[in-house]
């Protein structure tokens, strides 16, 4: 069984949302790799009661506390003192770690202050763990059989003290294992729509593979999480339960890993040898920017035409003027007009249009906002889907462009 760590990480400033945690994200993966699960991840101020509480209900559930911030030289730094506390020891004067900021203050051509001399203050109980970078050193515990790390809260000193100094530390203690992740991509369905269709296929799934549902913008990622001893027989299990449930969500499924919907269409339309043209409205463009954020995109995108006003839709894009008097710019035969024009006026095989009512104003009680329709067009055929999407803005257009880059997908071939 892997190891279990908590997070503790220290500073009124993660609180007031001025500074964002990224020391907790980047050890979280790094710890996943080492096998380690981080079974909490914990945010607390600058108060020494909070701070002796989280360390006390850490070490009740988790094998390692890793703890970032607070080991600055000024008052409000308290997480030094708090810990000596905590373990009942002495704060004590350690001459190397002066002489590691002399000389770094040194290249710098700084004077060693009072102040910066007391970070060479420890508690009695820790091991040093030389920070390569910065003047606060990093400090081992191991008490009550939990291992506890005290880091700089300054992210490239911690990444520094965590890569060289604390990580091969917990490869060697702890039991060795692996942590394999795989992830199937899918869009066009809801998560729960999703859980029922593969319900019964996840209530037999294997005790040490779990599954994850993890919706983000328009998709469901489903995660595989396999543990075991040998890496390559936890990636051929879960390898074949992929293989068991493809043929229940193949026509969801996009990709895996670290694939993106844009790069697959992009692999997809490069293979069949086809062209793609885009006119859009409501999402000025942003259907456009997606597909040309894949690098060789060239190949098989000929260009946009932004549709934002009725003159361009029936100037460049020839749809009747009569046609948008009568049904209203966001509309299924204007958006079938303009993806049918922007293939004739660009020469592409393919031809996607995107209409609607991005908000916040512009609906009506027949067309509220979140209102789309999004149109394709090929040399065979034609046809145009409504969408009603229901948040703001910019949830509308994210979600309008993900619509349309499926809507190619499933005309041209999936994956």
């Amino acid at each position: 069984m892997s190891a279990k760590a908590e997070i503790i990480s220290i500073g009124d400033e993660l609180l007031y949302g001025q500074t964002l945690d990224t020391n907790a994200h980047w050890m979280s993966i790094k710890l996943d790799e080492y096998n380690i699960k981080v079974f909490q991840r914990t945010t607390i101020g600058d108060d020494e009661d909070q701070i002796l509480n989280a360390l006390k209900l850490a070490e009740e559930r988790v094998d390692i506390v890793l703890i970032t911030g607070g080991l600055g030289p000024t008052k409000d730094d308290l997480t030094k003192p708090v810990l000596a506390k905590y373990f009942g020891v002495n704060m004590v004067h350690h001459e190397k770690v002066l002489r590691d900021i002399t000389l770094l203050f040194a290249k710098a051509s700084r004077e060693v202050t009072a102040l910066n001399a007391q970070q060479a203050n420890l508690p009695e109980n820790c091991e040093i763990i030389t920070n390569p970078v910065g003047t606060a050193p990093g400090m081992w515990f191991y008490e009550k059989n939990t291992v506890f790390v005290a880091m700089p809260g300054v992210p490239y000193e911690m990444k520094s003290i965590m890569t060289q100094g604390i990580l091969p530390k917990l490869d060697k203690m702890f039991t060795k294992g692996v942590l394999h992740h795989h992830i199937i991509k899918t869009i066009g369905i809801t998560e729960s729509s999703l859980s029922d269709l593969i319900e019964d296929w996840e209530l037999n799934l294997p005790q040490h593979i779990k599954l994850a549902y993890l919706p983000t913008k328009g998709q469901v990622k489903l995660r595989l999480t396999g543990s075991g001893d040998e890496l390559n027989t936890v990636k051929q299990e879960i390898e074949e339960l992929q293989k068991e449930i493809m043929p229940k969500i193949d026509k969801y499924v996009y990709g895996f890993g670290a694939d993106q919907l844009e790069e697959v269409i992009g692999q997809l339309l490069n293979k069949k040898n086809l062209t793609l043209a885009t006119a859009e409205s409501c999402t000025g463009g942003y259907l456009a920017h997606m597909i040309t954020s894949v690098p060789g995109s060239s190949r098989y995108f000929k260009g946009s035409v932004i549709a934002y006003s009725n003159e361009v839709k029936t100037g460049q894009l020839g749809v009747s003027t009569e046609t948008i008097k009568q049904q209203g710019a966001v509309s299924e035969k204007v958006v079938k007009g303009m993806a049918k024009g922007v293939s004739r006026e660009l020469n592409t095989d393919i031809g996607i249009a995107i209409t609607g009512i991005a908000g916040p104003d512009g609906g009506t009680i027949e067309k509220p906002v979140g209102t789309v329709w999004i149109a394709y067009s090929d040399k065979n055929k034609t046809f145009a889907k409504k969408f009603n999407f229901s948040r703001d803005r910019t949830f509308i257009i994210h979600w309008s462009a993900l619509a349309a880059l499926n809507m190619i997908r499933l005309n041209v071939g999936v994956k």
